[in-house]
């Protein structure tokens, strides 16, 4: 098989439109179209059928995509890994996380990869749902949850965070402290809305859920928090207990600490391919060394 052709499918298969992986490629409609059309002419099946608003895979094209992802992540690992044998760790880490963690825990990870390997350089994507994305382009990704990307994916649990409602001393004064989870349908809520789940839908420690009408949801964890710490209301959000800067000790505070919440595991995953490559070693290596100090 091709991989310029593969390459040239999944390319279009994503855009959903031969204009739009032209743009994305930085290539012409009619070199993709050849290529398919090359790559449909090996397979001895059609790939792609046209729609309204495009094209889209057909049964044997989907069969292709899923698998051929991987093939092209397993050729780029082949190549970087021979590019880099002997040499300190270089070129682009591509990393996608969720969006809203903490800066302020990240910026020191940053500057101390940067400072061990000054070749080495980071493309960081933010994502409500990283594993919901096209992963092909994606060395390391960051996330919430038990589970790991579908495919060959080596995946490290690197923190397990407690998810818990906070609230401002302010907030509680002025408003009372709830005692009870009843107690909450008197206060503003808000909550943060995990992938794939039902961000009305909190759990107690054991289990069992129950139903809330929050002021907000969002997708950014610091967001909440910055609602909370403003004294806005009561949120339920993943904390990995990390200060927040500028903040002085005890203006968050948790609320029923000992009823509602949840542990959730971050995951740091990889492509099993690429999971020998220098550059993610160190990184992998750097992430556990610093989490351990939290």
């Amino acid at each position: 098989m091709d991989l310029e052709e593969l390459r040239a499918f999944l390319a279009v298969v994503e855009a959903g439109s031969f204009l739009g992986a032209a743009r994305a490629l930085g290539s012409s409609r009619t070199t993709l179209r050849r290529q398919v059309a090359s790559l449909e002419a090996r397979a001895g099946v059609l790939l792609l059928e046209s729609v309204r608003n495009g094209v889209v895979p057909t049964e044997a094209g989907q069969v292709l995509a899923r698998k051929g992802r991987g093939m092209v992540q397993e050729a780029a690992a082949l190549l970087a890994s021979i590019r880099e044998v002997g040499d300190a760790p270089s070129g682009t880490l591509r990393v996608i996380l969720p969006v809203g963690l903490p800066p302020h825990m990240m910026t020191p990870l940053f500057a101390a990869v940067r400072s061990a390997y000054p070749r080495l350089h980071v493309h960081c994507r933010f994502s409500n749902d990283p594993l919901g994305e096209a992963l092909t382009d994606i060395d390391i990704a960051v996330h919430f949850g038990e589970d790991a990307p579908s495919g060959h994916w080596i995946s490290h649990v690197v923190l397990r965070v407690r998810e818990w409602l906070i609230a401002s001393r302010a907030y509680l004064e002025k408003r009372g402290t709830p005692r009870t989870i009843d107690d909450l349908k008197h206060h503003e809520l808000f909550a943060w809305q995990a992938p794939g789940e039902d961000a009305r839908t909190w759990r107690t420690w054991r289990g069992a859920p129950f139903t809330v009408q929050p002021a907000l949801i969002a997708t950014d964890i610091h967001f909440i928090r910055h609602c909370c710490i403003s004294g806005l209301g009561i949120g339920l959000v993943p904390d990995a207990l990390v200060p927040d800067p500028d903040v002085g000790p005890g203006v968050l505070v948790p609320v029923l600490p000992d009823v509602v919440g949840q542990e959730r595991p971050v995951r740091l995953s990889v492509p099993g391919a690429l999971s020998e490559i220098p550059k993610i070693k160190v990184f992998i290596g750097h992430v556990r060394a610093s989490l351990g100090k939290l």
